[in-house]
């Protein structure tokens, strides 16, 4: 089951030229469900395996988002909220291939409502073993909300992946599974630059440590990823390919580690599934998961460096 707190509907386009000022011609958009939680749950769902997304919804763009998300072939329970839902502008650049990404504030979210989130979680998760809560908060929401989902899912026998920053993380403190912060967001957390791989090491060993999450599992970006467990670190070449879009590769990567951990894959060959299904990603458009048969062929090219 993966929780989207702060969902969007993604909307991707290109023109010409980004200048300022001038009224610029784009190309016919693309509609896509998005929000981290979603875009997990489509990756998980391309690659066969069952899942239910979680997310609130608020006016005509909140059924516009459910209605999407039904057509991208994933069951949802959504949690009806006041304010509308937001949207998220992509625009390329196709002079020189430069994206560049509008994003907006969710609705403020009252505390009723987020009750109601985390209730329909309890109702939703009932038979899974994981749970995926990706994303921002939005407006309102208590910054302790993930360590209150942490809290409920312990109850419940139910391991939490997590993907978030800034004080929504920091406000953890404990009843994770794994967590992948990037390099920028594993900086912010510890509150110093990590400029090294041995910087980067002892921050997320430091997090393992304080008792927050038992895996983290570093995205190095370009550079590839690394996995980091009380017992020590695998560091991931990261797959050369051909990049349409960015937007959402990240959040396959955690779908991908996702099934892994469901098929009770070691975390290494786990973390190998999420690099192929974020290389995957980053080959189609908009934040559309990649093939089953292209994450496949990845999968084999994506061996850890020991």
């Amino acid at each position: 089951m993966t929780l989207t707190m702060n969902p969007a509907i993604d909307i991707a386009s290109s023109t010409g030229q980004v200048r300022p000022t001038d009224k610029m011609r784009c190309a016919a958009p693309r509609f896509d469900p998005g929000g981290g939680g979603i875009n997990v749950a489509r990756t998980v769902a391309a690659l066969g395996e069952p899942v239910r997304a979680v997310f609130p919804v608020g006016g005509p763009s909140g059924a516009l988002l459910a209605e999407l998300v039904r057509d991208a072939g994933v069951p949802a329970r959504t949690v009806e909220v006041a304010g509308a839902t937001r949207e998220s502008l992509a625009i390329t650049d196709t002079s020189c291939g430069a994206q560049y990404r509008f994003v907006f504030p969710g609705p403020r979210l009252t505390a009723p409502e987020q009750h109601r989130c985390l209730a329909a979680v309890e109702r939703a998760a009932q038979g899974a073993r994981f749970v995926v809560a990706s994303g921002s908060l939005p407006p309102g929401v208590a910054v302790d909300f993930y360590q209150q989902l942490a809290e409920l899912l312990t109850d419940l026998g139910i391991r939490l992946i997590l993907d978030t920053s800034g004080a929504p993380l920091r406000a953890v403190r404990g009843g994770v599974h794994l967590v992948k912060p990037s390099v920028r967001e594993l900086a912010e957390y510890a509150g110093h630059p990590l400029p090294d791989r041995a910087a980067q090491l002892a921050a997320a060993r430091a997090l393992i440590a304080a008792g927050v999450s038992e895996i983290v599992v570093l995205s190095l970006g370009a550079e590839g990823a690394l996995a980091i467990t009380a017992a020590g670190a695998e560091y991931f070449a990261p797959i050369p390919v051909t990049v349409r879009s960015g937007i959402g590769a990240g959040d396959a990567m955690v779908g991908g580690i996702s099934v892994g951990l469901l098929r009770d894959y070691a975390l290494s060959d786990a973390v190998r599934l999420g690099i192929a299904a974020a290389t995957a990603a980053l080959g189609t458009q908009g934040t559309g998961p990649g093939h089953p048969a292209r994450i496949a062929e990845l999968f084999s090219a994506a061996a850890p460096v020991r």
